[in-house]
C-alpha cells in the first residue's frame, strides 16, 4: 500500500523512544512469563498442590484464557486507537498495568494456597501486554516512511531482545545463580521466594524506566479530526465494517493475517518448549538454559537488524518466506541430532531467523494496511495471532503423544511453521515500491 505521507519522518530521538519501549516489554515477558516467574508458579509455589491437576496444567489453562481474552479486546482496542492522539493515553494506561499487576507478583509466597493469585497476576499481564502492542504498533507509520519502516521495525525488535538479554543477566546474576540459602549477588533467600518475589520488582522498575521515554515525549498528533464517541459493541461494528471494507479492498490483507498468525504461533512455540526439548532431549542443565536464553534473544536480535535492512531493499515477504524456510531445515538437522552442541548450535540458527520473521511480519503488516487505519490492521493483527495461540501447543503435545517421545514435540512445531510458510507463498504484497520488490 503505497503511503502517502512518504515524505514524512520523526528523527532519531523519537525512533530511538519507541525502541526503548519494546525494551522493556519485551524484558518482562522474558522474566514474568518464560524463564523466572512461570517456573516459579510451577515450582517453588505449586509443590503441593493438592488434586490431579498440575501447576503447569493449570499454568497453560489460564494462559488459554488470557488469550481468548486479548483476542476479544484487541479488536475493540484497535478502533479504539485508530485516531492518533489516543494511542499515546491508551499506551500509557495499559503500560501502568503491566507495570502495577509485575509489582503485585512480589505478594505471592512460596506456598500453594498462593498459587491462583499467582497464575490470574500472569494471566492478566500477558494480556495486558499483549493488548498495549496494539497502540505502540500503530505509532510505527508516524515513525517511519515506505522506506525506513523495515529497518525502524527491525531496530525495535532488537532493542526488545537485548533488553531481554539485559533483564536476564540482571536478575539471573544478582537474585537467581546458586544452590545455597541465598542467592545471587545480593545474596537474598531462596525460602519463600523472597529473590523471585524481589526480581518482579526489579522487573517492574524495567518496564517503567524505559516506557517513560516514548509516554513523555511522543507527540500527541492531531488530525483536527474528533470521531464521536462508541461503546463496545459499536466498536464492533466498527471493526466488521472495517473487516468488510478490507475483504473488499484486497482479499490478500485477510489471507496475510491468517498467515501470519499460523507462523507467529509457529514462533512462540520455539521460544516457549525450547527449554523444554534442551533438558528433557538434548542433555541441557537448568542453569545453562537460562544462559542459552541470552545468547539466544543476542541472535535473534541480530537477525532482527540485519532483516531489518534486507527487508527495506528487497520487501517484507522474501524476509519471512526466507527466513520460514531457512527454520524448517535446521529444525529437522535438530530434530535427527543428539547432545547439548547439536542444541546449542541448531538452537542459535534457528534464533537467527526468529528475528527478522518476526520484525518483517509487523512492517509487512503496516505496508498492507490503509493510511490512517493503522489501529483496527494491528487489533486484528494481534487478534489473530491469539486465535489460534492453541495451535503450537497443540500440535507439539498431539506428536509426543502420537509418537511417544518428547523428541516428536520439535516435529509439532515444524509443521506449525511450515503451514504458516504455504499460507504465506500465497499471499500478494500490494502497492508501494518496496513491496513490489517482493512479488
Amino acid at each position: 500500500m503505497t503511503n502517502p505521507a512518504a515524505t514524512r519522518t520523526a528523527g532519531r530521538l523519537p525512533v530511538v523512544a519507541w525502541a526503548l519501549w519494546d525494551c522493556g516489554a519485551t524484558g518482562v515477558n522474558a522474566i514474568v512469563v518464560t524463564f523466572v516467574y512461570g517456573v516459579y508458579l510451577t515450582q517453588q509455589v505449586g509443590a503441593g498442590l493438592p488434586g490431579p491437576t498440575t501447576p503447569a496444567s493449570w499454568l497453560g489453562r489460564v494462559l488459554t484464557i488470557a488469550g481468548l481474552c486479548v483476542a476479544v479486546l484487541a479488536p475493540a482496542t484497535g478502533v479504539l486507537v485508530d485516531p492518533p492522539h489516543r494511542r499515546r493515553t491508551v499506551l500509557t494506561v495499559l503500560t501502568g498495568t503491566v507495570v502495577a499487576l509485575t509489582c503485585a507478583m512480589s505478594l505471592i509466597r512460596a506456598d500453594y494456597h498462593y498459587l491462583w493469585p499467582g497464575l490470574v497476576l500472569l494471566a492478566c499481564t500477558a494480556a495486558f501486554s499483549d493488548l498495549a502492542t496494539v497502540p505502540y504498533n500503530a505509532m510505527l507509520r508516524q515513525l517511519s516512511t515506505a522506506e525506513t519502516s523495515g529497518r525502524v521495525s527491525g531496530f525495535g525488535s532488537a532493542a526488545g531482545y537485548f533488553g531481554s538479554v539485559l533483564l536476564l543477566l540482571i536478575v539471573y546474576l544478582g537474585l537467581i545463580q546458586g544452590d545455597g540459602d541465598t542467592r545471587g549477588l545480593f545474596g537474598l533467600p531462596h525460602d519463600d521466594g523472597q529473590n523471585v518475589r524481589a526480581a518482579m520488582l526489579v522487573t517492574a522498575a524495567w518496564f517503567l524506566l524505559f516506557a517513560l521515554p516514548l509516554l513523555v515525549t511522543s507527540k500527541v498528533i492531531d488530525d483536527g479530526e474528533r470521531p464521536p464517541a462508541v461503546g463496545v459493541l459499536g466498536a464492533y461494528r466498527a471493526l466488521w465494517a472495517e473487516v468488510v471494507g478490507e475483504w473488499r479492498r484486497d482479499h490478500h490483507v485477510v489471507y496475510y493475517l491468517l498467515a501470519s498468525a499460523v507462523f507467529r504461533d509457529g514462533l512462540t512455540g520455539v521460544f516457549t518448549f525450547g527449554a523444554v526439548l534442551g533438558v528433557t532431549v538434548f542433555g541441557v542443565s537448568s542453569a545453562d538454559v537460562l544462559l542459552f536464553g541470552v545468547c539466544a534473544c543476542v541472535i535473534a536480535a541480530i537477525g532482527a537488524v540485519l532483516g531489518g535492512l534486507l527487508d527495506d531493499r528487497v520487501g517484507s515477504k522474501p524476509i519471512i518466506v526466507g527466513s520460514l524456510a531457512a527454520m524448517l531445515v535446521v529444525g529437522m538437522a535438530l530434530l535427527n541430532s543428539s547432545g547439548p552442541v547439536a542444541f546449542w548450535v541448531c538452537g542459535l540458527l534457528l534464533c537467527l531467523f526468529v528475528g527478522p520473521t518476526q520484525s518483517s511480519a509487523r512492517t509487512m503488516m503496516m505496508r498492507m494496511s490503509t493510511e490512517g487505519k493503522e489501529g483496527v490492521a494491528f487489533g486484528l493483527y494481534t487478534t489473530t495471532g491469539r486465535a489460534v495461540s492453541f495451535l503450537a501447543p497443540l500440535m507439539f503435545s498431539t506428536f509426543i503423544d502420537v509418537f511417544g517421545a518428547n523428541r516428536a514435540g520439535l516435529g509439532g512445531l515444524l509443521t506449525v511453521l511450515a503451514l504458516g510458510l504455504i499460507g504465506i507463498v500465497g499471499v500478494r504484497v500490494p502497492g508501494s515500491r518496496v513491496s513490489a520488490r517482493s512479488e
